[in-house]
């Protein structure tokens, strides 16, 4: 069983590297200490099978495959093919496509595999695919009055997912169709008890208008039309139904860690409820990153269409100009946009309550800009990525991004390529690993350092970033650098409160000092609720962290920014006290400030 399992996870990423830790996280719920040992001698086994495809890399291994060769790529090409044919009106096409697609399954995914391990999510996720290509298929064929033949396969899927209300609508529809106008009826009530008992809930609007249409006994519901979903619709959007956004960028090839944090955001999509999620944490902790990865992982439960809108942590972005992007990507004419902000969050709102759309909007510098996206149902989902926590925002599910683990760090930059220098000197490793503060944007850019210099040992570049003066210029390469990601995230925090910027720039100035608010105060002449005000604004934002005794500190590679700005003239603050003890019982803390 391990060295299928072995097997199904390299074949899982095929043609790019796996490290060693995150294979044994696919092999073992709690890894052995002879993992690593145990994990070459599955290799040196399976490469008796596969030959030269299985490749040895640093620290890691490497399964090549050609086109044609692993079943879930194939089955996932053929859905995604049929889900197309289904939007041109194409459903003969669309079935042969969809029919191949579910030739290529032959069990359950992941069927005598290990369970309880990182692949578990894969095969969730497959399992999904599965069934949705499966409606999809019938969609096709009641599109071309296959009614009495899709029946068998309805009953068979609802009885092992009696909740899957798309199903029971398939079921209503065919029944009707056939004239069994009682049987589409009894349908319904079924659906209605299994979502009551199992769910505690009502069947959505969807199912709801089209029990309301048996009743009526609707002409609408007696035409065939190869539509996407077979479903009573009133044309509300002046939507162009063949407009299928496909904006999600690339996800990282090297994507270690934050396993975790990647199974929450990918179990708050997966939902039954309204789906969306708030990605918050420091510059450089790799938000985008993870967001990326978990929406192309869960891309396919989002057939019509994933969005992307980055606001780049510009305030100046209002909620109505990201309603109105993502109308246009979602097919609406621009002259179809309506003028007021809250009409295009109900266009938006009935189009994601229509259809099954990811939306990832990334740099969100304020709750603002994207109420309006939040899901009202189920169906689509929202993934929002931060800096900040946007606690404002309701019924969203909230995953935050701590520093990287040292360990995690050290398995990222093996991916990256850098096994061998780590090796030749653990020592400067694990300094490396301290210096970039857990940061895997910072990482990568050392990665890419380190791969422009060969030449150059680890303990140079180790040397050179021990300078707090020059860190943050070494952590930047190209259009990757530390000190810009930080530079975004101060300029949103202090956007509408300079007071925040010149907080920031005092802590700055006196990084090992942990200040308390009445005495920072009292050095910028400002009331202390307005110090503490502009701390947890910094606090909010990922710039200061609170000590264990509920002092604010500055992390790392953030203290090296601050301490730039504290030597700007612009930002000195004006005021200057000094605060010193008093025997002054009103004195705040025993303490009072007097001038300099």
């Amino acid at each position: 069983m391990k060295r299928r399992t072995v097997l199904a996870g390299l074949a899982l990423e095929a043609n790019r590297p796996v490290s060693l830790p995150g294979l044994a996280g696919m092999v073992w719920s709690d890894p052995p200490s002879s993992a690593v040992a145990n994990l070459r001698s599955h290799a040196a086994a399976l490469r008796q099978a596969v030959g030269d495809r299985l490749l040895a890399r640093p620290q890691a291994y490497e399964l090549r495959l050609g086109p044609g060769e692993l079943d879930v790529t194939d089955f996932q090409r053929l859905a995604e093919a049929g889900r197309s044919r289904l939007g041109e009106r194409d459903p003969a096409g669309a079935i042969d496509a969809l029919t191949a697609a579910m030739n290529q399954w032959r069990g359950t995914a992941g069927d005598g595999l290990s369970r309880g391990t990182l692949l578990d999510n894969h095969w969730a996720t497959l399992e999904e695919q599965r069934l949705q290509a499966s409606e999809d298929l019938v969609d096709a064929q009641l599109a071309i009055g296959a009614h009495s033949e899709v029946l068998p396969q309805l009953r068979r899927l609802l009885s092992a997912h009696p909740l899957r209300e798309r199903s029971w609508g398939h079921l209503i529809v065919a029944l009707y169709r056939r004239g069994d106008v009682p049987a589409a009826l009894v349908a319904y009530r079924d659906a209605r008890a299994a979502l009551r008992d199992q769910l505690g809930i009502e069947p959505g609007e969807e199912l709801q208008r089209l029990h309301r249409a048996v009743l009526d006994r609707s002409p609408e519901l007696s035409q065939e039309t190869p539509s996407a979903t077979v479903t009573v619709r009133r044309d509300v959007q002046r939507w162009d139904r063949h407009a299928v956004p496909r904006e999600l960028p690339p996800a990282l090839g090297a994507f270690v860690g934050r396993t975790r944090e990647h199974a929450e955001v990918m179990a708050a999509l997966s939902g039954r409820a309204s789906a969306a999620t708030v990605v918050s944490g420091a510059a450089g902790s790799g938000k985008t990153a993870l967001a990326v990865r978990a929406a192309h992982d869960i891309a396919a439960h989002f057939p019509d269409g994933q969005v992307y809108v980055d606001l780049h942590y510009q305030p100046s972005f209002s909620g109505d100009e990201v309603l109105a992007r993502v109308l246009r990507a979602l097919g609406v004419d621009g002259a179809a946009i309506p003028e007021r902000a809250c009409e295009r969050a109900g266009r938006v709102r009935s189009i994601m309550a229509e259809r099954r759309i990811l939306i990832v909007a990334d740099g969100v510098a304020h709750a603002a800009q994207v109420r309006g996206l939040v899901p009202a149902g189920p169906g689509s989902a929202l993934i929002v990525v931060t800096q900040r926590h946007l606690r404002s925002l309701d019924g969203v599910h909230r995953v935050d991004l701590g520093p990287m683990p040292l360990e995690d760090g050290r398995a990222l930059l093996v991916a990256l390529g850098c096994a061998e220098r780590l090796a030749a000197a653990p020592v400067a490793a694990g300094e490396l690993l301290r210096l970039c503060g857990g940061s895997p944007l910072a990482l990568r850019i050392v990665a890419s350092r380190l791969a422009a210099r060969p030449a150059v040992a680890l303990a140079a570049l180790v040397a050179e970033l021990r300078d707090p003066r020059r860190r943050l210029d070494l952590l930047a390469d190209d259009d990757l650098s530390m000190r810009q990601r930080i530079d975004l995230g101060f300029a949103a925090a202090r956007a509408d409160d300079e007071l925040v910027g010149h907080v920031f720039a005092l802590l700055g100035g006196e990084p090992e000092t942990v200040l308390p608010p009445e005495c920072t105060a009292a050095r910028l002449g400002v009331p202390p609720e307005r110090v503490w005000q502009a701390l947890e604004r910094l606090l909010d934002a990922h710039l200061v962290y609170l000590d264990v005794s509920g002092g604010y500190r500055l992390p790392p590679l953030v203290r090296d920014y601050a301490a730039e700005l504290a030597e700007m003239p612009a930002l000195h603050p004006l005021p200057t006290w000094r605060v010193e003890p008093t025997a002054d019982p009103m004195a705040a803390g025993g303490r009072r400030a007097v001038p300099c």
